[in-house]
């Protein structure tokens, strides 16, 4: 292999090496499974819980839990909070082939796979007096209820990328 030859290798090895480390980031895969509970959106730049509360919530105790992010992460990350109706409407999958995913509560939701729920309703952050504003992942469509009621409702937890570890 001459000088020529060998450089034009070397550079189309460089080339593909930063293609597949810089995927994620491109495009390419919209959500990396971190395998700690913890899912990054490379397209909102956000890192979502992997599970939900895992039972009925009103919209204060997921404020609480979201606030204090999921359990088995306590101290890894920081800055954990509700999330926003139009972040928790980007996770729903409007594709009509996509059959979704039966939760533990018995309704089917069309959510992303890697983000697992244990039954369709979940609440955002966004309040108005004594309602709060919910995402129905059974069907792909949001609606106020009050914030006292829990029956069927979770709380989903989020934080910005930007947020430092501890």
């Amino acid at each position: 292999m001459n000088r020529k030859d060998f450089i034009f290798f070397s550079a189309l090895v460089i080339v593909a090496f930063f293609f597949l480390l810089s995927r994620p980031l491109l495009g390419g895969d919209r959500f990396t499974d971190n395998g700690d509970g913890t899912v990054t959106d490379h397209q909102l730049g956000v890192m979502w819980a992997k599970y939900d509360n895992q039972g009925d919530i009103d919209w204060k105790g997921a404020q609480r839990y979201c606030r204090l992010g999921p359990p088995q992460l306590l101290g890894k990350y920081d800055n954990w909070r509700m999330p926003t109706l139009e972040e928790l409407k980007s996770l729903y999958v409007r594709d009509k082939n996509y059959k979704g995913y039966e939760t533990d509560c018995g309704q089917w939701v069309k959510v992303v796979p890697e983000i697992r729920l244990s039954c369709g309703w979940v609440w955002s952050g966004e309040k108005r007096s004594i309602t709060a504003r919910v995402y129905n992942f059974r069907r792909g469509y949001d609606y106020t209820d009050r914030m006292v009621h829990k029956r069927h409702y979770r709380a989903l937890p989020v934080r910005d990328l930007e947020s430092k570890k501890k």
